[in-house]
Protein backbone atom coordinates (compact mmCIF):
# COMPACT_ATOMS: atom_id res chain seq x y z
CA UNK A 1 0.00 0.00 0.00
CA UNK A 2 1.49 3.20 -1.03
CA UNK A 3 1.10 6.63 1.32
CA UNK A 4 -1.56 8.09 -1.71
CA UNK A 5 -3.54 4.77 -1.07
CA UNK A 6 -2.72 5.01 3.37
CA UNK A 7 -3.97 8.98 3.09
CA UNK A 8 -7.21 7.74 1.21
CA UNK A 9 -8.71 5.54 3.60
CA UNK A 10 -7.65 7.93 6.09
CA UNK A 11 -9.33 10.50 4.75
CA UNK A 12 -12.23 8.20 4.14
CA UNK A 13 -12.39 7.02 8.18
CA UNK A 14 -12.83 10.97 9.03
CA UNK A 15 -15.35 11.36 6.62
CA UNK A 16 -17.19 8.41 8.23
CA UNK A 17 -16.69 10.24 11.36
CA UNK A 18 -17.82 13.57 10.38
CA UNK A 19 -20.93 12.54 8.74
CA UNK A 20 -22.06 10.59 12.19
CA UNK A 21 -22.07 13.71 14.00
CA UNK A 22 -25.43 14.34 14.16
CA UNK A 23 -25.80 10.78 15.68
CA UNK A 24 -22.85 10.90 17.88
CA UNK A 25 -23.68 13.71 19.49
CA UNK A 26 -27.66 12.21 20.22
CA UNK A 27 -26.06 9.48 21.81
CA UNK A 28 -23.57 11.88 23.95
CA UNK A 29 -26.65 13.35 25.31
CA UNK A 30 -27.71 10.41 26.92
CA UNK A 31 -25.24 10.51 29.82
CA UNK A 32 -22.45 12.80 28.77
CA UNK A 33 -21.77 16.55 27.52
CA UNK A 34 -23.35 16.12 24.33
CA UNK A 35 -20.29 17.15 23.00
CA UNK A 36 -18.85 14.40 21.20
CA UNK A 37 -20.10 14.65 18.01
CA UNK A 38 -18.86 18.18 17.76
CA UNK A 39 -15.37 16.77 19.18
CA UNK A 40 -14.96 13.80 16.46
CA UNK A 41 -15.54 16.06 14.08
CA UNK A 42 -12.60 18.63 14.68
CA UNK A 43 -10.64 15.83 14.97
CA UNK A 44 -11.27 14.34 12.08
CA UNK A 45 -11.06 16.95 10.04
CA UNK A 46 -7.94 17.66 11.31
CA UNK A 47 -7.02 14.35 10.59
CA UNK A 48 -7.96 14.58 6.83
CA UNK A 49 -6.04 18.21 6.90
CA UNK A 50 -2.63 17.32 8.01
CA UNK A 51 -3.28 13.96 5.63
CA UNK A 52 -3.83 16.13 2.84
CA UNK A 53 -0.88 18.59 3.32
CA UNK A 54 1.87 16.16 5.06
CA UNK A 55 4.69 16.37 2.68
CA UNK A 56 6.74 13.88 3.85
CA UNK A 57 6.71 9.44 3.83
CA UNK A 58 4.28 7.78 5.68
CA UNK A 59 5.97 7.97 9.66
CA UNK A 60 5.70 11.96 8.47
CA UNK A 61 2.33 11.99 7.32
CA UNK A 62 0.64 10.02 10.77
CA UNK A 63 3.14 12.48 12.84
CA UNK A 64 1.36 15.44 11.17
CA UNK A 65 -1.86 14.29 11.55
CA UNK A 66 -1.26 13.24 16.23
CA UNK A 67 -0.06 17.15 15.44
CA UNK A 68 -2.98 18.30 14.21
CA UNK A 69 -5.03 16.45 17.08
CA UNK A 70 -2.60 17.63 19.80
CA UNK A 71 -3.58 21.38 18.87
CA UNK A 72 -7.53 21.04 19.68
CA UNK A 73 -9.34 22.28 22.12
CA UNK A 74 -12.19 19.49 22.93
CA UNK A 75 -12.97 16.69 25.72
CA UNK A 76 -11.30 13.80 26.21
CA UNK A 77 -11.34 12.27 22.96
CA UNK A 78 -8.74 14.80 21.92
CA UNK A 79 -5.76 14.13 24.26
CA UNK A 80 -6.83 9.88 23.33
CA UNK A 81 -6.66 9.89 19.62
CA UNK A 82 -3.52 12.45 19.77
CA UNK A 83 -2.09 9.11 21.66
CA UNK A 84 -3.48 6.65 19.34
CA UNK A 85 -1.76 8.26 16.32
CA UNK A 86 1.00 9.23 18.22
CA UNK A 87 1.80 5.88 18.76
CA UNK A 88 0.81 4.55 15.22
CA UNK A 89 4.05 7.16 13.60
CA UNK A 90 5.82 5.66 15.94
CA UNK A 91 5.56 1.94 14.36
CA UNK A 92 5.49 3.61 10.86
CA UNK A 93 8.36 3.57 7.86
CA UNK A 94 9.72 6.70 6.99
CA UNK A 95 9.30 5.81 3.32
CA UNK A 96 5.86 5.70 0.80
CA UNK A 97 5.34 2.11 0.77
CA UNK A 98 3.71 -0.18 3.61
CA UNK A 99 2.72 -4.17 3.81
CA UNK A 100 0.63 -6.22 5.53
CA UNK A 101 3.59 -6.56 8.17
CA UNK A 102 3.83 -2.84 8.53
CA UNK A 103 0.14 -1.91 9.23
CA UNK A 104 -0.35 -4.68 11.54
CA UNK A 105 2.74 -3.43 13.62
CA UNK A 106 1.47 0.27 13.50
CA UNK A 107 -1.87 -0.19 14.65
CA UNK A 108 -0.16 -2.89 17.92
CA UNK A 109 1.94 -0.12 18.93
CA UNK A 110 -0.99 2.69 18.35
CA UNK A 111 -3.21 0.03 20.60
CA UNK A 112 -0.30 -0.29 22.91
CA UNK A 113 0.40 3.76 23.40
CA UNK A 114 -3.48 4.40 23.95
CA UNK A 115 -3.83 1.01 26.35
CA UNK A 116 -1.19 2.46 28.80
CA UNK A 117 -2.59 5.90 28.66
CA UNK A 118 -6.23 5.47 29.38
CA UNK A 119 -6.34 1.66 30.86
CA UNK A 120 -9.79 0.81 29.64
CA UNK A 121 -10.35 -2.69 28.87
CA UNK A 122 -13.49 -4.05 26.61
CA UNK A 123 -16.60 -3.98 28.92
CA UNK A 124 -15.87 -0.95 30.43
CA UNK A 125 -17.64 1.13 27.84
CA UNK A 126 -15.41 3.11 26.30
CA UNK A 127 -13.82 3.56 22.48
CA UNK A 128 -11.89 0.62 23.32
CA UNK A 129 -14.76 -1.57 23.11
CA UNK A 130 -14.81 -0.98 19.23
CA UNK A 131 -10.55 -0.37 19.39
CA UNK A 132 -9.28 -3.59 21.23
CA UNK A 133 -11.53 -5.95 18.81
CA UNK A 134 -10.70 -4.08 15.33
CA UNK A 135 -7.04 -4.04 16.62
CA UNK A 136 -7.17 -8.06 16.81
CA UNK A 137 -8.55 -8.43 14.07
CA UNK A 138 -5.41 -6.66 12.23
CA UNK A 139 -3.20 -8.46 14.26
CA UNK A 140 -5.03 -11.95 13.56
CA UNK A 141 -4.79 -11.39 9.81
CA UNK A 142 -2.61 -13.68 8.08
CA UNK A 143 -3.08 -13.67 4.11
CA UNK A 144 -1.82 -10.29 1.98
CA UNK A 145 -4.56 -8.59 1.21
CA UNK A 146 -4.80 -5.11 3.19
CA UNK A 147 -8.50 -5.03 1.65
CA UNK A 148 -9.43 -7.92 3.67
CA UNK A 149 -7.30 -6.77 6.53
CA UNK A 150 -8.98 -3.19 7.17
CA UNK A 151 -12.85 -5.28 6.06
CA UNK A 152 -11.99 -7.54 8.72
CA UNK A 153 -11.39 -4.78 11.19
CA UNK A 154 -14.11 -3.19 10.25
CA UNK A 155 -16.72 -5.91 11.00
CA UNK A 156 -14.76 -6.04 14.27
CA UNK A 157 -15.01 -2.49 15.64
CA UNK A 158 -19.26 -2.58 14.31
CA UNK A 159 -19.70 -5.75 16.53
CA UNK A 160 -17.37 -4.03 19.56
CA UNK A 161 -19.47 -0.70 19.43
CA UNK A 162 -23.07 -2.40 19.01
CA UNK A 163 -22.02 -4.88 22.25
CA UNK A 164 -20.75 -2.08 24.36
CA UNK A 165 -24.34 -1.20 24.65
CA UNK A 166 -24.53 -4.22 27.07
CA UNK A 167 -21.90 -2.51 28.94
CA UNK A 168 -22.04 -0.15 32.54
CA UNK A 169 -20.19 2.76 31.94
CA UNK A 170 -17.07 2.66 33.79
CA UNK A 171 -15.35 5.70 32.72
CA UNK A 172 -16.24 9.38 32.40
CA UNK A 173 -19.17 11.49 33.41
CA UNK A 174 -21.21 8.30 32.23
CA UNK A 175 -19.82 6.14 34.88
CA UNK A 176 -22.07 8.19 37.53
CA UNK A 177 -25.17 6.93 36.01
CA UNK A 178 -24.45 3.42 36.68
CA UNK A 179 -26.72 0.33 34.83
CA UNK A 180 -28.90 2.76 33.40
CA UNK A 181 -25.78 3.11 30.60
CA UNK A 182 -26.98 0.09 29.89
CA UNK A 183 -28.98 -0.27 26.23
CA UNK A 184 -27.36 2.82 24.78
CA UNK A 185 -23.46 2.46 22.79
CA UNK A 186 -20.84 4.30 24.09
CA UNK A 187 -20.35 6.98 21.29
CA UNK A 188 -16.91 6.87 21.35
CA UNK A 189 -16.94 3.50 20.60
CA UNK A 190 -19.31 4.40 17.85
CA UNK A 191 -17.03 6.84 16.30
CA UNK A 192 -13.59 4.56 16.33
CA UNK A 193 -16.08 1.65 14.50
CA UNK A 194 -17.43 4.44 11.95
CA UNK A 195 -13.55 5.13 11.50
CA UNK A 196 -12.30 1.81 10.63
CA UNK A 197 -15.95 1.66 8.41
CA UNK A 198 -14.17 4.14 6.66
CA UNK A 199 -10.31 2.69 6.83
CA UNK A 200 -11.92 -0.04 4.58
CA UNK A 201 -12.67 2.20 1.95
CA UNK A 202 -9.82 1.90 -0.70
Amino acid sequence: MTKAEFAARLKHGCEAVTAAEAELTEIDSHFGDADHGLTMSKIARAIAHAVEQSAGGIQSMLDDAAMAVMTLNGGSAVPLWNTWLDGMQEAAPEGEEIGVAGIQAVFARALEELSDMSGAKVGDKTMMDALIPASQAIAAYADGDENELFAAAARAAADGAEASKQFVSKFGRARSYGEKTIGTPDAGAMSMSYFFQGLAQP
